[in-house]
């Protein structure tokens, strides 16, 4: 039996095991939306942790952060990683419990849901657009996923990209629509553990193959400012390029998208037990640091396997238009050693198309909620029962679907052409949108919901006009658009609520009550 069989085997065997996941626990989520799209609130401390992570390293973290390293060394992806880190653990630390609780108390299972009932907005204005937000910028994020699908079919069994990224659509349609939250959460953390089986294989065995860590090292210190913080690579000129303080802020802003995700925010809401995050935080923290620093170091020992001459000159052609595809070709060799191996490759490429499809899915569950709860039932009011809700929910994930996979199949698409690029935007926009009106409203009790919506919608044209017409000029104006937007949002919010009408007595009372010993 050949390797690409025996490869194709494990991954079908995992892909079945999904599936068959998000069939048995359908039945239950049809008992409410609240099990559809929180699992009853009744996940456990490490279900929520790893859940969490594996939804928020979609696969950027196998393909995306080492595709950076290979290309351009230590410094970009180094401080991305820094960020991102900080920004899990703040997260945890600052809006977890919070959130679960105020989510509690007023009722909310949804992000818009929870920014309308926290400011009691009747006119469903803030929900509305901020159900649109969710909608608009999952659709790209999703599409990323896909990308890293399509790649992967290509790259290793010679199929068809656009046919790789119908087909992990599909899959990623059937288990997410039938199971719903509590699907995802479980396929999530079985996810994580597999993504973090094929880090550590990966890893070892790509040292190995670079000749030991002292030669790789050595290696790549000749590199002009591969291995420096300071410094990024530039292998068209093999000479480094400065990395300033502007460039290390600006790439360290990743974390500030952790405060405005709908897809990591609703597993705080989920969790049984406010008191065990506590847990959780710890959890998440140490695999995120971990996982990331284990990416860093396969991307730049890629770059030593190259001076080995290890890969096939297929590869190595490949590798130098498409370094997001380095895992592949590093599992490649690792396949090549008998059955044995080749069945751990399979598990290894299984981590990709998990770290794809724990993203994808919780976003998707995301959307799903935002155009059924929030639009259909509270922009227009249309009164639903359970079963047209949860109806409605599932076609919107298929119709979310279907825009993915069309942005997935352009190459040319103005958003990136790299995952790591389309993860960015869309990344971007959600920090933007979402982050300070999350603190703000968990933190300021004089907050209103004039502030929340200014500084919602400010957010969001600034990381259009930022993406698109700003940083282009290049020099100090790039900056990744998170950051200013980031900030013209917390700015705007805070002056507009200064100069309308403070919130209700009612309103703030429910805060004092949901703060109590906080």
């Amino acid at each position: 039996m050949s390797t690409s069989i025996i490869i194709l085997i494990v991954i079908l065997a995992y892909l079945l095991v999904v599936v068959a996941i998000g069939v048995s626990i359908g039945k239950k989520n049809e008992q409410s939306s609240e099990w559809f799209f929180l699992g009853g609130r009744a996940m456990g401390p490490f279900v929520t942790a790893m859940s969490a992570e594996a939804s928020d390293m979609s696969s950027y973290l196998l393909m995306g952060i080492p595709g950076v390293a290979y290309l351009t060394g230590l410094a970009d992806a180094t401080w991305t990683a820094i960020g991102l880190g900080i920004g899990t653990y703040l997260n945890f630390l600052l809006v977890s419990k919070r959130l679960r609780r105020y989510s509690a108390k007023i009722g909310a299972i949804t992000i818009p849901d929870f920014f309308s009932k926290r400011f009691d907005d009747k006119s469903k204005v803030i929900e509305t657009v901020a159900a649109i937000v969710i909608i608009v910028f999952f659709i790209p994020y999703v599409a990323s996923g896909l990308q890293a699908i399509g790649k992967l079919c290509t790259t290793l069994f010679g199929i068809d990209y656009m046919i790789g990224v119908i087909v992990g659509a599909i899959v990623i349609l059937t288990y997410s629509i039938l199971g719903g939250f509590q699907s995802v959460s479980i396929t999530d953390l079985i996810q994580a553990i597999i993504m973090t089986f094929a880090l550590i294989v990966v890893v070892f065995f790509a040292i190995n193959k670079a000749g030991g860590w002292n030669n790789a090292v050595s290696y790549l210190g000749d590199l002009p400012g591969f291995l420096k913080l300071n410094e990024s690579y530039d292998a068209s000129k093999n000479a480094e390029s400065p990395y300033g303080l502007i460039t290390i802020i600006s790439t360290m802003a990743w974390g500030l998208g952790y405060f405005g995700m709908p897809h990591i925010l609703v597993r705080f809401m989920s969790i049984r037990d406010e008191n065990e995050l506590k847990l959780s935080r710890r959890i998440a923290a140490v695999w995120v640091f971990i996982s990331m620093g284990v990416a860093i170091i396969i991307g730049i020992i890629g770059k030593a396997m190259m001076n080995e001459n290890v890969f096939s000159a297929e590869a190595a052609t490949a590798l130098s238009g498409d370094s997001e595809s380095l895992i592949i070709h590093i599992t490649n060799l690792l396949s090549q050693n008998g059955l044995g191996f080749a069945i751990i490759s399979g598990l290894i490429l299984t981590g990709i198309i998990a770290a794809t499809m724990s993203t994808a899915d919780s976003q998707l569950l995301c959307a799903a909620s935002s155009f059924s709860e929030n639009i259909m039932q509270g922009t227009f009011k249309v009164k639903l029962s359970q079963k047209q809700s949860l109806l409605i929910a599932r076609c919107t994930i298929f119709v979310i679907v279907i825009f993915s996979i069309i942005i997935a199949g352009n190459p040319n698409s103005p958003i990136g052409k790299s995952i790591f690029q389309v993860v960015s935007f869309a990344w971007a926009g959600f920090g933007a949108c979402f982050g300070p009106g999350i603190l703000l409203a968990l933190f300021d009790k004089k907050m209103n919901k004039q502030g929340i919506g200014a500084g919602m919608i400010a957010g969001a044209i600034v990381i259009f006009v930022w993406k698109f017409a700003i940083r282009p000029l290049g020099d100090a104006f790039n900056i990744y658009e998170l950051l200013p937007a980031f900030l013209v949002n917390l700015v705007i919010a805070v002056i507009v609520s200064k100069i309308t009408p403070k919130p209700s007595t009612e309103i703030q009372s429910t805060f004092d009550e949901v703060m109590t010993n906080i």
